[in-house]
């Protein structure tokens, strides 16, 4: 619960963080009059702003509190610079990932009440009731609290999902778009599904998807003749998302979902798993499709892959090298997991990234993503 004072009275409703963030302690009732440097003094300190008056203004605010966390003053950026050049580039890594996690933490601090009917009860706040029900499921009848950058990521959410993602792979419009949900990773990184659509299947009888998260996976394999294909997930949300993809493309009858962690029962001639790419600890739901901690499944994947082959089989692992360039797993070191498992590298297809962060040089971590290369590593029993 979160609570505050209000006319006298001390007030108090729902918490909600996706990310599990605790309620703030101390909270300030905020309206317009309150100034941007104010605002960003309360949320340097740890202050919630409870807004309470035009919820436009609030998203004014909250575009001003984002300009004062990414300008710094001259001498902080000189300094900043200068840790960063005398890092590693795993210590570069920490320091990007702690830089986000206090931005996000500083942001996070101006707040909204939703009420229990999932409508915002302030001057000119729109209706997000649609929005908000496919994020949050039915409402409950009781208010909330939830920052205000959290809400614009549900609503941002919705969005992409009415919207889609166009995945040439498929083929043409209109029936080329996978459809990302609240809390599920959207395939926008296309060179990794490219790796999927072109490289030779060794069979078209049967084929598993490892933590297939949007169904994107599964579906360019039915597209490209599997004639039955096992798609495996374990996040409720992402098997919601996955269902109904499948459901939009008309490929339900070829691709059967299961509720498992990795592997399902049997063996396949064709295995594939897109595992996350970077060993760290996620942060909110939707980064443990970008972070594991501790190689978790990508050692899963590998350990148990040798087992549910089918003899003459392929395990297609799809992976990224970030890792690599960040120092945070050597190239050996995956290389002894597959021999360890069992396996040995039949061929490996490989193809440089073209998303906007890999030639944006502005970006902290510009150097790792300039060099990456996403692999397909065809894998098969020793």
């Amino acid at each position: 619960m979160i609570e505050w004072n209000e006319q006298g009275e001390v007030r108090s409703a729902h918490w909600r963080s996706e990310s599990g963030a605790p309620a703030p302690r101390r909270v300030e009732l905020a309206k317009d009059t309150l100034s941007a440097d104010s605002a960003y003094r309360f949320a340097c300190a740890g202050t919630a702003m409870l807004w309470r008056s035009d919820f436009q203004n609030a998203r004014l605010l909250l575009q001003a509190l984002m300009r004062r966390v990414e300008d710094k003053p001259p001498k902080a950026a000189a300094r900043a610079a200068e840790k960063i050049a005398n890092s590693t580039p795993a210590e570069v890594f920490h320091l990007h990932r702690q830089a986000q996690s206090q931005r996000a933490r500083t942001l996070s601090t101006l707040v909204i009440r939703v009420e229990g009917d999932y409508s915002i009860k302030l001057r000119r706040a729109p209706d997000w009731k649609e929005a908000i029900t496919e994020a949050w499921g039915p409402a409950t009848g009781e208010p909330q609290v939830v920052s205000l950058r959290e809400l614009l990521g549900v609503v941002g959410a919705h969005e992409w999902r009415k919207k889609g993602v166009e995945i040439a792979a498929l083929g043409e419009e209109p029936n080329n778009r996978i459809h990302p949900h609240y809390g599920v990773y959207s395939p926008v990184r296309g060179e990794y599904i490219d790796l999927v659509a072109q490289t030779p299947l060794p069979s078209k009888e049967l084929a598993f998807d490892i933590g297939t998260g949007t169904g994107v996976l599964a579906a360019v394999l039915a597209r490209r003749g599997v004639r039955r294909i096992v798609a495996t997930e374990n996040a409720p949300r992402a098997l919601v998302c996955a269902k109904d993809n499948l459901q939009r493309l008309g490929l339900q009858k070829q691709v059967e979902l299961q509720d498992v962690d990795l592997f399902p029962s049997g063996k396949a001639p064709l295995i594939v798993c897109n595992p996350p790419w970077v060993p760290a600890r996620p942060s909110s739901p939707v980064e443990h499709a970008v972070y594991d901690e501790g190689s978790r499944m990508l050692q899963g994947f590998l350990a148990g892959l040798a087992e549910h082959l089918a003899p003459g089989g392929e395990g297609w692992l799809i992976l990224s090298d970030l890792a690599e360039h960040l120092g945070l797993r050597s190239r050996e070191q995956l290389l002894g997991w597959i021999a360890e498992a069992g396996l040995v590298v039949r061929d490996r297809h490989d193809v440089k990234p073209y998303h906007a962060k890999a030639a944006d040089a502005g970006d902290a971590l510009h150097a790792a993503r300039a060099a990456e290369v996403t692999s397909l590593w065809r894998l098969s029993a020793a």
